[in-house]
């Protein structure tokens, strides 16, 4: 029997590494900040004074995610600065949905070896989505688990707590027959549907190095593009027009997640002809032999948000939304004479 003295580090988990860690991303949690917060990292709980001031009946708004197996691409290039970003914008994302601003976010980032150059990546990537959401980073948790992950995976979860007036929740009980839904281009795949798409690279020989006809980047630069944050753009967008209801489009695609928010009696009549399709998905159909529908039920299709708006208000909405440089479309209406989403 051997009796010699063991240590934690000796079962594979870093102390010292860890307390490193902490140290080299004080900067980049520092850079996601709010005027509200009153701890700094490395306390046991993140403190957030809401402002009540500004708020009649605040209502607060939370929404947690991860970045599913869009992980396994960047444990394949080595690249973990964006995943971060894509972590953030799955959950304040959700939570806009409903009209809320987003006010902080944790993180949770488990892995089977400590390594503190790659935590740093990792929560660059956080802190910077945070950035765009306008949201402070006010706190996390980092995990060494060897023998639960190998040393090189890792995987993410997040959770956002945001806040809307009570009053102008955003639910999409007031959608009517005829309203108009407007979408906003996605950046690519977002974070949905790599398990498909690792399917398709295994059936088609390809490697994150190939460059495709038609893609102008390699497969892995591509398929690492993040998630695009709606939340500032969308947010000025409320301050303007009444807007009746919204979608995240994730998983489930645009046929599932519109469904989400309509009313009973009411469908949705979505012109495919309109949808500007990113040359990564028509790539992923030809290469996999997809049929149409699981394109639409697996991926956003180049669509990551979609808002729906009475007729009237649409003009304004539109010149709004490019005048802070986006690119909306209408996209389809609101049927009271269709079931579910239908795309023609």
């Amino acid at each position: 029997m051997d009796k010699r003295a063991l240590s934690y580090k000796e079962a594979g988990v870093d102390i010292d590494a860890a307390n490193q860690s902490v140290d080299m991303i004080k900067k980049w949690v520092g850079m996601a900040n709010r005027p509200e917060v009153l701890t700094d990292i490395g306390s046991f709980g993140g403190l957030f004074a809401l402002d009540m001031g500004k708020y009649k009946e605040p209502v607060l708004v939370s929404g947690t995610d991860g970045v599913g197996t869009k992980l396994k691409i960047a444990q394949m290039t080595g690249i973990s600065d964006t995943v971060g970003i894509d972590l953030v914008a799955m959950c304040v994302n959700d939570i806009l949905v409903h009209g809320a601003e987003p006010l902080f976010f944790l993180d949770y980032i488990a892995v089977g070896k400590l390594k503190p150059d790659h935590i740093e990546d990792l929560v660059k990537g956080v802190s910077q989505g945070c950035v765009e959401a306008g949201c402070a980073l006010i706190g996390g948790e980092t995990a060494e688990m060897p023998g639960l992950y190998a040393e090189d995976e890792y995987d993410l979860a997040g959770f956002a707590v945001g806040v809307v007036e009570r009053s102008r929740i955003i639910d999409g009980s007031k959608i009517k027959d005829k309203d108009i839904i407007i979408a906003l281009p996605s950046s690519g795949l977002h974070s949905n549907g790599y398990s498909l798409v690792r399917k398709v690279m295994e059936k088609a020989g390809m490697s994150l190095d190939d460059e495709p006809q038609g893609l102008g980047k390699p497969l892995g630069k591509e398929l690492l593009t993040p998630t695009r944050i709606y939340v500032k753009t969308v947010l000025s967008l409320l301050e303007q027009v009444e807007v009746k209801g919204m979608a995240h489009i994730t998983g489930g695609g645009l046929i599932e997640n519109l469904q989400r928010i309509l009313p009973s009696g009411l469908g949705a009549l979505i012109e495919e002809e309109k949808i500007p399709v990113p040359a990564i998905f028509n790539l992923l159909q030809d290469l996999g032999g997809i049929p149409q529908g699981e394109m639409y039920r697996t991926f956003n299709m180049g669509i990551g948000f979609v808002l729906v708006l009475a007729p009237e208000n649409c003009p304004q909405a539109l010149k709004h939304l490019q005048d802070r440089g986006e690119k909306p479309i209408i996209i389809g209406s609101i049927s009271a004479g269709e079931t579910g989403v239908v795309i023609k």
